[in-house]
């Protein structure tokens, strides 16, 4: 192994992980055109040419009890990963995002003489925050996607580098809803609401039925609405299909991958927590943000007092402020979620304030997100620093 050809080593746990780790790959290859890339990644990844060992699905996993239920399965394989990575000796091991899987096996390269990025804060900065000491332990450089959180880490200690977010150098806002529609088969005069139950199973297999019934709830006031829903893989659009059968919806319209289409098609968005709410705020739509989990963990983690009040979606985050609804746990029922969504509807005076807020965002974020952890992770194989 030669800095000039290193090895890199990296491992996605879900869709935006691996959208992530695909763009890092393509600049790095810029830089290094003869390197290898290896580890867990998804679709995107694969087709940037990493040896994938296992699929990034393997990891997608969501919620405390429901982590427990494949622990057995994880700990085998990220003991069979480590053994891999130790016998390889990767120049460079990037855990991206999948903070529960990822620092742990840092902190294990990392004691065995491997450098380590971790690419993703974890939200130690809104919840858990005594996870920084574990952050200090795995990574030695950490790249941030949002502007607040290298100084976070400085204050502990850590290693830090801005980056900016990907998706807002990829994505531009689309003003044009109606043309969108036409594009995946819609009618292009219609009224539209998307709904974006996530990309994992556990969270599809609670937000689907609510979804359905709010779109039910909203056309019984509108009728000439029309809804469409982006599937993230083929199991998740199994489930959702299912809960429209289920409930006898068949006036929502699915659309296998292709989120991004799906909310320019848009006047308002249902979405789940996560990277989509952000999507959605680059692609400029109004939203509302719906997040469940397993009542047993959600009851868990507000009794050990992990979960404190607090803004939970990324639009709110980066502002400051609640832009946006959210509705968590026992809120995110069909009636308040048609609720938020009409609000949206019948206010444009609002939908244009949001308008500029998003803007004024995206431009925070938009510096070549890319290109820039490329070159930290350059730095870091050149002479161990970000």
């Amino acid at each position: 192994m030669s800095l000039s050809n290193p090895v890199i080593a990296l491992v996605a746990g879900e869709a935006s992980g691996d959208q992530l780790g695909a763009a890092l790959v393509q600049q790095l290859r810029l830089r290094y055109p003869h390197a290898r890339f290896v580890g867990i990644g998804g679709r995107r990844m694969q087709e940037e040419g990493v040896e994938a060992w296992w699929d990034a699905r393997e990891l997608a996993v969501m919620g405390l009890f429901e982590v427990l239920s494949h622990f057995p399965r994880l700990l085998k394989l990220r003991r069979e990963l480590r053994r891999r990575l130790l016998d390889l000796r990767p120049d460079v091991f990037i855990g991206i995002d999948a903070p529960d899987f990822n620092l742990g096996l840092e902190i294990q390269l990392r004691r065995m003489g491997i450098r380590t990025v971790h690419y993703v804060s974890p939200t130690v900065w809104a919840w858990r925050e005594k996870r920084v000491r574990k952050i200090a332990r795995a990574a030695d450089l950490v790249l941030c996607l949002f502007p607040f959180e290298p100084a976070f880490f400085e204050g502990h200690g850590v290693a830090a580098t801005y980056v900016g977010h990907p998706m807002a150098d990829q994505i531009e806002a689309d003003s044009d809803p109606a043309a969108a529609r036409g594009l995946i088969g819609l009618n292009p005069a219609a009224t539209t609401v998307a709904l974006l139950p996530g990309s994992r199973v556990s969270e599809v297999s609670r937000l689907a039925s609510p979804m359905i019934e709010a779109a039910r709830l909203l056309r019984a006031q509108y009728p000439d609405l029309q809804f469409v829903t982006a599937m993230a893989n083929e199991e998740v659009d199994a489930i959702f299909g299912q809960a429209m059968r289920d409930l006898s919806e068949d006036q929502v319209t699915r659309i296998l991958g292709r989120p991004r289409q799906v909310i320019a098609a848009a006047d308002a968005v249902l979405c789940a927590s996560g990277t989509a709410t952000l999507e959605t705020m680059l692609v400029n739509r109004p939203l509302v943000m719906v997040y469940r989990i397993a009542p047993s963990t959600f009851w868990l983690l507000k009794n050990l007092k992990i979960i404190r009040p607090q803004l939970f979606s990324l639009p709110n985050i980066l502002a400051g402020s609640a832009l946006i609804p959210e509705l968590v746990q026992d809120e995110a029922d069909s009636e308040r979620m048609a609720a938020e969504i009409r609000r949206w509807l019948e206010n444009p005076g609002q939908r244009d304030e949001l308008r500029q807020r998003f803007d004024e965002l995206r431009a925070q974020l938009r510096c070549g997100a890319s290109e820039r952890a490329a070159a930290a992770v350059a730095g870091l194989l050149r002479d161990g620093t970000g």
